[in-house]
């Protein structure tokens, strides 16, 4: 078995005769180092041997402590694979989570893999093409990675009830995307994938009916928050963890100025904080 040194090294090595040929992807030599030390733990730890969803608890859990980053994706120019494991926001602390949890389980843990699976998770079908192929809406990166059998919507079968939603917050409000005001033809697009959204059903559990669910929510389950804010879908993700008390808690990275941390409360209580948050979408990561 290869050492760390040994293992960084040629990562390192991978990095130098990569980059120049990978035009769609940003990353730094401190993310290939923190990425071979997350499959040293993993190894350590035997994490390959556990389920998925343990895996990404693990890995989550690993995070703790790591700084909010907020608009780590969106940089000039084209559209490309941003790969930031020093600072995190909801969502790519919950995609890295997922990401490299799959990594470990399918034995895939060279840092080209991590880059392979996480364009698969994040662009639409698994493919960059320009700014609107990024899965901006996270109901539509849960409607296009249940077709990749990444994850399963669960929300359902443990009680959901009909949700419609009537997207458009992208489209009416370019300005706080620079992409769309530097791009203008983007826009159509966009507004083509909102309303691909708009015409589908999606299930949901009420912020008030979340504790009674809450026996029927996995430790390790993707939890997308969602919103009362006119236009939007969902306001927060993060991962489901069930702690000492035996009930189910929240895994995430919270906001601006604050760390990846797990809620001192339980979820539903959580929920009951924040005005904007509705209820709750139950994903199950699939092997």
């Amino acid at each position: 078995m290869l050492n760390n040194a040994t293992k960084i090294l040629l990562s390192l090595i991978s990095f130098v005769l990569f980059a120049s040929d990978i035009q769609s992807q940003i990353f730094s030599e401190e993310d290939i180092k923190i990425f071979n030390r997350k499959i040293s733990f993993a190894d350590e730890n035997e994490l390959s041997k556990k389920p998925i969803n343990e895996i990404i608890v693990e890995i989550g859990k690993s995070f703790i402590g790591t700084e909010y980053a907020a608009h780590t994706l969106e940089k000039d120019g084209d559209e490309n694979l941003v790969i930031n494991f020093s600072g995190l926001d909801c969502t790519t602390f919950l995609e890295t989570s997922l990401t490299l949890a799959r990594c470990i389980e399918k034995g895939t843990t060279k840092f080209q893999d991590y880059q392979n699976e996480l364009t698969f998770l994040r662009y639409r079908d698994g493919k960059i093409d320009k700014y609107p192929s990024r899965l901006h809406y996270f109901s539509d990166w849960i409607f296009n990675n249940q077709q990749k059998n990444i994850v399963k919507d669960v929300t359902k079968e443990i009680g959901g009830e009909l949700i419609k939603f009537n997207l458009n917050f992208m489209t009416e409000n370019p300005e706080y995307y620079k992409q769309l005001e530097e791009n203008p033809d983007f826009i159509p697009v966009i507004r083509k994938q909102e309303k691909d959204i708009n015409s589908r059903n999606y299930y949901y559990i009420p912020k008030a009916k979340v504790e009674s669910a809450e026996n029927k929510i996995k430790t390790g389950d993707l939890i997308a928050i969602t919103s009362s804010v006119k236009g939007l879908d969902i306001n927060h993700v993060g991962i489901a963890v069930k702690m000492d008390d035996g009930k189910i808690h929240f895994l995430h990275a919270p906001l601006v100025g604050s760390k990846v941390q797990i809620t001192p409360e339980p979820l539903h209580d959580y929920l009951k904080k924040i005005k904007k948050h509705t209820g709750i979408i139950v994903l199950r990561a699939l092997n």
